[in-house]
């Protein structure tokens, strides 16, 4: 057992323990997905009315033109992939049934074929994307139709797919008027209400077009996003509470009511129980294009968020029954396990051989580095040992150090609504300490250097509010500018990477600041040196560095398009993946990459100087780096489920964001450490995190590609 030890920890047998999980979590996922090889995943694209769609096609053995089965359709949200569908697409194949997990234009590996103007991306994948795949599906020979022509598909999708799905529905019915058939024969939506889609009908309208079908809802009670009361129905002390992370019961609520075809005080509407509905006429320009039909309407309320709703067994076990019982009767003969009950998933155990395949992406990145570094110009990457920096001595130096430390750890997150969402007050704010902070500085600097003579600290001290107030004229730029650094555009075409992008930059500018007036105002004057900090000067050094880290990440991915290839799997857990990517995303984490970089060096060089010399430094390595994300995440969360609204409830989109953030974080920080022992200076390990972290966040993200 020592000498298997022993073994694991030379890069040679750790690179071969990642090797053997990355493949054996590759293999399993795959036959998990594959539902043990009774059902072929293929991904396909096709060209649709806007543009082109991928997908992963879920063909159970036996379907076909001699064999049509049900089909459903289903996708995902805002910000995902088709890979998040895995729950429903893997359960409902198993089944027997034909499933097309889709990306939704400008998602994945879809795209859009029109321009885009800026301030306009959010009227069009949404829109379009289920109704377009439906057709598409529509007019597959393996899809099953009645003798009418009407086919037996089912759409479904969560947030903004769920809007997708509550919209094709209404497009299909509208275009039965013409065509006299229909396309879609259920649906269910999943942490969507009417808000959006009523952007293109209203809500009467939009159910009276699902006419006598079967149509679903999922609404989760803390949903970060919808399902909320509307003004008239609200109390004063709801109306008080601005934003939508909070407790919620979508049944209850006049929408609620009236999809489910309750009048105002009959009886109270009850969750997972069917109502028949009177969908009402349907209109064109008030004019009844189609009379009224009778259907089943149902509404699921798990005690979930909205994220929550992709990795549920539960949620999982509403569409299954869901679909179970809407296509009770029009299932193929040989859907011999149709009937299986919604508690029988095996979707979960994809997901866990997945993190098990990421574990070992993650875990060979370090030992892939360390023999590359072996090679003759590659090994040029490490420098002299760098000597760790004195440990703070006495009372005060200790206490100014983890006074330090609980700052820089917390300030990120404290800032991070903010800078998420740019907020007008809190930015003047921020321009005023930064003004502040840059009077200081140079005042400190003209001090400095007029007694410079007297002795060295003085001048040191003049050096430091020097550079101290060149990093508060930055941080005064990013906070007086913030609409005009990386502002969305056709060149930076992800609005959640440039979010993050502005975060990052002012995260690292207050980092900066923090180091630099330890390093020029105690320890300098303690006798650390410049080159304690691991940042060589060396062009030799920097080049080796960046093409070692570029060899390290491109081996990493070429394993996974490999791994994909072979079992159709990524590597991924939840809303965390490492998914391959198209030559758009690799053009658009170019322009990224430098502003990154910025972000991942001053980390390596802080989480280094910070905690080389002390026990326990990586995990206050990874707490520099999130723990005060972490906090925030508790918080947040912590109140929402203790007493029904968030600390920030107006703050949805950017806490999902750090459910993949905080990860990311996490791994980079002992890559920084790591790799920084291994080659004594901070380039190579700023640029594995700022090359592998950037092609991770653009391929897991909306990216508008057509923007004009």
């Amino acid at each position: 057992m020592k000498t298997l030890s022993n073994l694991f920890k030379k890069p040679a047998g750790l690179l071969a323990l990642s090797l053997v999980l990355v493949v054996l979590g590759s293999l399993l996922a795959g036959m998990f997905n594959t539902s043990f090889y009774k059902v072929n995943v293929k991904e396909i694209s096709f060209k649709a009315d806007h543009g082109t769609l991928h997908g992963l096609l879920y063909m159970p053995k036996g379907a076909g033109p001699d064999d049509p089965r049900p089909v459903i359709v289903t996708t995902h949200g805002y910000l995902n992939t088709k890979e998040m569908q895995d729950a429903p697409a893997i359960e409902m194949s198993r089944r027997g049934y034909i499933v097309l997990a889709l990306d939704m234009y400008d998602h994945g590996d879809s795209r859009w074929a029109g321009d885009i103007k800026v301030g306009e991306q959010f009227s069009t994948f949404w829109i379009y994307s289920q109704f377009d795949a439906a057709k598409y599906m529509y007019e597959q020979d393996y899809t099953k139709k009645d003798e009418n022509g009407n086919a037996y598909l089912a759409v479904s999708g969560h947030s903004m797919g769920g809007f997708s799905t509550l919209l094709a529905m209404y497009m299909d019915e509208m275009n039965s008027l013409q065509a006299g058939h229909r396309m879609i024969y259920t649906g269910i939506s999943v942490g969507a209400d009417f808000s959006y889609a009523a952007a293109v009908a209203p809500q009467d309208q939009l159910t009276a077009a699902y006419g006598d079908r079967t149509v679903g809802m999922i609404a989760g009670h803390y949903d970060e996003f919808f399902f909320n009361k509307s003004d008239e129905e609200k109390t004063a002390a709801e109306k008080a509470v601005v934003g939508t992370v909070m407790h919620k019961d979508f049944a209850k609520t006049l929408s609620g009511r009236a999809f489910l075809g309750l009048a105002e005080g009959s009886e109270e509407a009850k969750q997972g129980q069917y109502y028949t509905v009177d969908a009402g006429d349907l209109k064109v320009e008030d004019q009844v294009v189609r009379p009224s039909q009778t259907g089943e309407r149902i509404i699921y309320t798990p005690n979930q968020t909205h994220p929550w709703n992709h990795f549920s067994p539960e949620t999982t076990g509403y569409l299954i029954d869901f679909y179970t019982h809407a296509f009770e009767g029009v299932t193929s003969a040989s859907q011999t396990d149709a009937g299986l009950s919604s508690g029988n998933q095996i979707w979960w155990l994809k997901e866990a051989f997945n993190f098990i395949a990421m574990i070992g992406f993650f875990l060979m990145i370090v030992p892939m580095s360390v023999l590359l570094l072996r090679l003759p110009f590659l090994k040029q990457s490490i420098t002299t040992v760098t000597a760790p920096l004195a440990k703070p001595l006495g009372g005060g130096q200790k206490a100014a150090y983890w006074i330090a430390v609980v700052f820089s750890a917390l300030i990120p997150a404290i800032l991070f609504p903010t800078l998420m969402d740019k907020s007008a007050g809190g930015l003047h704010t921020l321009t005023l300490i930064a003004i502040v902070l840059l009077v200081v500085s140079v005042i400190a600097a003209v001090i400095g250097f007029a007694r410079s003579g007297a002795s060295a600290a003085m001048r040191h001290v003049g050096i430091g509010g020097l550079i101290l107030a060149v990093v508060s004229a930055v941080m005064w730029i990013l906070f007086a500018k913030a609409d005009g650094i990386v502002p969305l555009s056709p060149f930076f075409n992800e609005p959640t990477t440039n979010q993050i992008v502005y975060w990052a930059l002012v995260s690292a500018s207050i980092t900066a600041f923090i180091t630099f007036a330890f390093y020029y105002f105690n320890k300098k004057h303690a006798g650390a040196r410049f080159s304690d900090y691991g940042i060589s000067l060396n062009p030799m050094t920097i080049v080796a560095s960046l093409c070692t880290a570029v060899i390290a990440v491109a081996i990493g991915y070429l394993l996974l398009f490999v791994m994909q290839a072979i079992f159709g799997t990524d590597f991924r857990i939840w809303t965390f993946a490492v998914r391959t990517f198209t030559v758009e995303h690799f053009i658009t984490g170019l322009r990224y990459m430098p502003f990154f970089l910025i972000y991942y060096f001053v980390s390596a060089v802080a989480l280094n100087a910070d905690t080389r010399s002390r026990k326990g430094g990586y995990l206050l390595a990874i707490f520099l780096n999130v723990g005060g994300l972490i906090l925030w995440l508790i918080a947040q969360y912590g109140l929402d489920f203790a007493r029904g609204v968030a600390l920030y409830p107006a703050q949805n989109l950017n806490g999902i964001l750090l459910f993949a953030l905080v990860p990311v974080l996490v791994i980079a920080a002992v890559y920084a450490r790591k790799l920084f022992e291994k080659t004594n200076n901070v380039w190579l390990p700023a640029f594995v995190n700022t090359i592998l972290f950037t092609l991770v966040t653009v391929a897991n993200t909306v990216m508008f590609w057509n923007l004009v």
